[in-house]
């Protein structure tokens, strides 16, 4: 825990000065050399955290990687950074010269926002290719703070990493596949449902429209499958707050909040949780409509729902924070406007 809160404080001070630091060495002092000290090491004494580390290379002589991390006088991590604004690419790093020339089995390219851990995987001695680990500061999860801690001073063990690495670095490229498949499905990806579903021929047409309905099926089916998982927590976070309602308001006395209304405010947090977690959105039921708000704010609308007349419809909002509605056939209808839900997210991020 105190490490996850240490990341956390580290995290939120990276967001508040990013666009104050400029050079490479002051996203080093500002940004990783924290770090290092959270995983435990102490980067005021040169034995242990040795910077401007220099390991000769053949006839190559001088060359220096930026940090060294040392264990009974050796290496264990050796660490390249780079300015937080630049993008990491291991294409040209030191790191691949310096990995094979030292006994370290572990080495971190970092531009003190974005890390990636390298080994051995698959040629020893030679750095791989492609990271094992990989992580955005400013965005962790448990399971990644759980990597991380197993680089701590006190639980640092290269059996117990190098064991573990080989499926972090499939799970991971796996992710990646998914994610992109999901994103902006392959012709592949495409057939393979295309040939189940339809009888006819694949034309580049067909192909076309089967890539929108396959992209569309499964953000409608992860957002059912994570609805699903929240329905019983915000079912009760829902009625809890209706029930907060003050009831001497005459007006409020006759509002009457629908089971389908609940549903379908269900259905719009299983959408927007990609972005905010579940606590800052909140329903607020009104005699005119169903509104969804950020953080219980009147002034940050998310979405209106006009449930209870003969037509059903949503309301959207745009930069202006105008609502435009959009009938809906069923709540379901919903899903369709996923896109527009997260893109309203963003207008009240940027204040």
């Amino acid at each position: 825990m105190e490490l996850n809160n240490q990341l956390k404080a580290l995290a939120d001070k990276i967001i508040l000065l990013k666009d104050k630091i400029e050079t490479e060495e002051s996203t080093k002092h500002a940004f990783v050399l924290p770090f290092i000290n959270i995983l435990g090491y102490d980067t005021y004494n040169p034995t242990e955290v040795v910077p401007e580390f220099t390991a000769d290379l053949g006839l190559k002589k001088g060359e220096k990687v930026d940090y060294a991390i040392f264990q009974n006088n050796e290496p264990i991590l050796i660490i390249e950074c780079k300015n937080w604004k630049e993008k990491l690419s291991v294409h040209g790093s030191q790191l691949f010269r310096y990995f094979h020339v030292t006994k370290t089995r572990f080495a971190l390219l970092t531009n003190g926002i974005h890390y990636q851990f390298f080994t051995d995987l698959d040629e020893k001695n030679k750095m791989d290719q492609k990271p094992f680990l990989e992580f955005d500061l400013t965005d962790l999860r448990d399971n990644v703070i759980n990597e991380i801690t197993k680089f701590h001073k006190s639980n640092f063990d290269v059996n117990n990493i190098i064991t573990n690495a080989s499926s972090l670095k499939y799970i991971q490229e796996i992710r990646k596949q998914i994610n992109e498949e999901l994103t902006n499905p392959s012709n592949e990806f495409v057939k393979l449902f295309a040939n189940k579903v339809y009888a006819g021929r694949l034309t580049e047409k067909v192909m076309e429209e089967f890539k929108e309905l396959v992209h569309k099926g499964f953000s409608q089916f992860i957002s059912e499958k994570i609805n699903d998982r929240l329905n019983a927590a915000i079912n009760k976070e829902a009625q809890n707050q209706l029930e907060d309602l003050p009831e001497t308001v005459d007006d409020e006395s006759k509002i009457n909040t629908s089971e389908e209304e609940l549903e379908a405010y269900r259905i719009v947090v299983a959408i927007l949780r990609r972005k905010l977690p579940t606590d800052r959105i909140v329903c607020r039921d009104t005699q005119s409509y169903f509104g969804i708000l950020l953080d219980d704010n009147n002034r940050k609308p998310l979405c209106r729902l006009h449930l209870n007349g003969s037509k059903k419809y949503i309301g959207l909002f745009n930069d202006n924070k105008t609502e435009a509605k959009q009938l809906l056939n069923s709540i379901d209808d919903i899903y369709l406007f996923e896109k527009e839900l997260l893109e309203t997210v963003g207008l009240y991020e940027v204040e």
